[in-house]
């Protein structure tokens, strides 16, 4: 892929076939949460937007990421996450170990509700 990627789409094109599958289902789990969020590209990562940034999702070389761009939510929802790499508003896993399907649902409700939706 030539330049910075425009769509979600061509930012998981350029992704191992683990990372895509990880972070495909992620997306749909995202937008099954989310039906009025609108997909985007933020900082070069897949992200999506509703009443202000909501919630984005990427891979480096070491891990996937889920990023909740709040402290507050992730703060409030800690117990749940004790079991995973976290940092601010960011939880990492591995593509082979996504991230429950249940628990990314009430991250994303929460930060719509944070955002004021």
């Amino acid at each position: 892929m030539a330049g910075k990627p425009e769509t979600i789409d061509e930012y998981l094109a350029a992704l191992s076939e683990d990372k895509q599958a990880a972070l495909e289902k992620l997306r749909k789990t995202i937008r099954a949460a989310a039906p009025k969020a609108e997909e985007c590209i933020s900082y070069g990562i897949p992200a999506f937007r509703q009443n202000g940034m909501l919630v984005g999702f990427g891979a480096t070389a070491n891990h996937c990421a889920f990023y909740l761009m709040s402290a507050t939510t992730l703060g409030a929802h800690k117990e749940e996450l004790a079991g995973y790499d976290t940092s601010k508003g960011t939880i990492r896993f591995r593509a082979d170990d996504p991230l429950p399907a249940a628990l990314v649902r009430k991250l994303v409700k929460a930060r719509i509700a944070e955002n004021g939706s």
